[in-house]
């Protein structure tokens, strides 16, 4: 018997969302599970099973709380990107209705190395936020060695700097918007998602539309989560270069999830630098 996946989380991780056993990880991102990694790898690669990791991240405290991932791009869904997030099974930082979170980041097929980031959760519209790595670095372990003991080392150290997300938190929460700003910052966002120098159909405008009487407000924080959501959640009216009526997809891709998410993070955050 596998006592890895035999291993199941503490349903009271926290007080919002059931942790996730390792068969509900198995379920959602079976890649975690991969016995080998992609034919195409070379002999450089040094495979190590990305469960081990994750048991190792259990072991030293994280509890898994949303597990997903991508197909290949090599055509095969076991070796593809997947994501995890982690909460730290005793949470001392309360973050504006959020919690903070280490996400882990790996494939088997080459396109991505190990990597650990800071994210946040926001309860309200169970959003998954993404912190951009220029205020708070991705730790990025390439495939050459076993990883497992460097990538606990490195969701310690992130969540180490949970107190100081808070405080970036509550900058943008006293930082009040003027209507201006905030169209600014949303054509920053549509830029973001759509692509300059082209008619897109959909007004910046439309996206500060919030979705919730919880999200009104004109301060930074509530308007970068009602672009957030908008933004990859999709469902807003567009015109398509026919003249159609038509709504924006959601965002599926774990790697525009991450850039969209960052991007638009670093956005705001220059806001209140």
């Amino acid at each position: 018997m596998n006592t890895a996946a035999a291993m199941v989380f503490p349903v009271g991780a926290n007080a919002f969302t059931r942790a996730l056993s390792m068969e509900d990880v198995r379920e959602r991102a079976p890649a975690v599970f991969a016995a080998s990694p992609h034919a195409r790898m070379s002999g450089r690669y040094t495979f190590i099973q990305t469960e081990r990791v994750l048991s190792g991240l259990m072991q030293a405290g994280f509890v898994a709380v949303d597990a997903r991932q991508a197909r290949s791009r090599a055509g095969n869904g076991v070796h593809g990107r997947h994501l995890i997030r982690l909460r730290r099974r005793v949470e001392t930082v309360e973050i504006d209705g959020t919690v903070p979170e280490v996400l882990f980041l790996n494939s088997h097929d080459g396109s991505s190395a190990y990597q650990l980031r800071v994210g946040l959760f926001r309860f309200v519209c169970t959003n998954g936020l993404i912190v951009s790595t220029e205020m708070f670095p991705a730790i990025r372990v390439a495939h050459r060695k076993d990883v497992v003991d460097e990538a606990i080392a490195g969701a310690i150290q992130l969540s180490s700097r949970f107190d100081a997300l808070g405080a970036v938190v509550e900058r943008m929460r006293q930082r009040q918007l003027e209507e201006r700003e905030q169209l600014a910052l949303a054509q920053r966002a549509v830029a973001l998602r759509f692509g300059e120098g082209w008619d897109v159909g959909v007004p910046a405008s439309a996206l500060l539309l919030p979705r919730r009487p919880q999200d009104t407000g004109a301060d930074l924080w509530h308007t970068f989560n009602r672009l957030q959501e908008n933004m990859l959640r999709g469902g807003l009216s567009r015109r398509s270069p026919s003249g159609r009526l038509v709504r924006t997809r959601p965002i599926q891709s774990i790697k525009e999830d991450v850039r969209l998410n960052s991007g638009l993070w670093d956005a705001a955050v220059s806001m209140v630098a």
